[in-house]
């Protein structure tokens, strides 16, 4: 994908809806010339706003559909500012499910004009079923008590506490915001069922037996929609250890108001009981609170009597820093 990028931002209904344009922001601002937002988008990724003309005289080649939801659809609404973007000379680059060759106007103005489709969540490789063989090398997965809710973010913050240290260590993508990030990975929740542990044991495949792969986890064991994925994931991945990431003032699972947030020691049982079907040594090294919603003394608070009740380190690896997991490590 050719570079920079223009986030396009679409319509977005809050904050968590661009996730993948704020990921890209958050973690490759140096990417970006800035955002392009419709009429009643309630997302913000802190970049400047610019038009599809401003955004092409600061050198935007890209533009990047930076907003998920439930079930990866493309709206009708945001087909006129596609089209207009490749009608310009943009390529443009979705992580939904859909494929943009299969909107007709999208795919007919990028013939006429020239230019690429990139649709980052369908994978060209060939996976297959994971076999669950013990393989060298060390994994951190990072696992959730719901969907979004710090797991891509508490990988990649401990990647890249551990190179500051001088470890060998990589993240592993396996989202479509990740993959843009790190250029490289699957996003997992496209790939067949049967397949999804095969292609967990292909991201991350055996290496030197100091070499961490840091493994982005997916959904929830506990949220109804996506636990498939997530138990696919996980077994592939074959952890050494899990970091729990939560953020405290949910009361429910993303989009399914009659499901609640389990209890943390709860959360944590699962999620071992899961993971040693391929790794029976499995631990937890800590729990990675997203901690946005408090102020700095809730948070304070928060992580402290977290970490007493659980006999674990609690962090915001955000607000502070991923050292506290390493210390423990």
């Amino acid at each position: 994908m050719k570079k920079p990028y223009l986030l396009f931002l679409g319509d977005a209904p809050d904050q968590l809806a661009a996730k993948t344009a704020t990921g890209i922001a958050d973690w490759r601002p140096e990417w970006c010339v800035g955002q392009f937002r419709l009429p009643g988008c309630g997302a913000d990724t802190g970049q400047k706003d610019v038009s599809i003309d401003e955004a092409i005289d600061l050198g935007a080649k890209t533009l990047v559909i930076g907003v998920v939801n439930s079930g990866g659809f493309l709206p009708d609404s945001w087909t006129d500012a596609i089209c207009v973007a490749l009608a310009k000379g943009l390529d443009v680059a979705s992580g939904l499910h859909g494929r943009l060759q299969d909107f007709p106007a999208i795919n007919a103005a990028a013939e006429k004009y020239g230019r690429q489709l990139h649709n980052i969540r369908l994978s060209e490789q060939n996976f297959t079923t994971g076999k669950g063989i013990k393989r060298a090398g060390k994994r951190i997965l990072t696992v959730g008590t719901d969907c979004s809710c710090g797991k891509k973010y508490t990988a990649l913050a401990i990647e890249r506490a551990m190179r500051a240290r001088g470890l060998n260590a990589d993240f592993r993508a396996t989202g479509q915001t990740g993959v843009l990030i790190a250029e490289r990975g699957v996003a997992i929740d496209a790939v067949i069922a049967d397949f999804i542990s095969g292609a967990a044991e292909w991201i991350s495949p055996a290496n030197d037996a100091d070499h961490w792969d840091v493994i982005e986890g997916q959904g929830s064991l506990f949220h109804a929609s996506y636990a498939g994925v997530s138990l696919g994931l996980m077994h592939g991945a074959q952890p050494d250890l899990l970091v729990l990431c939560h953020e405290p003032t949910r009361t429910h699972m993303r989009g399914l108001p009659h499901y609640p947030i389990p209890d943390l020691t709860d959360c944590i049982a699962l999620n071992l009981a899961n993971a040693k079907l391929t790794n029976p040594d499995v631990r937890m090294l800590g729990v990675s609170v997203n901690t946005s919603a408090l102020t700095e003394d809730e948070a304070e608070r928060y992580l402290a009597e977290t970490s007493s009740r659980l006999s674990l380190p609690c962090l915001d690896v955000i607000r502070g820093s991923a050292d506290g997991f390493l210390d423990h490590l």
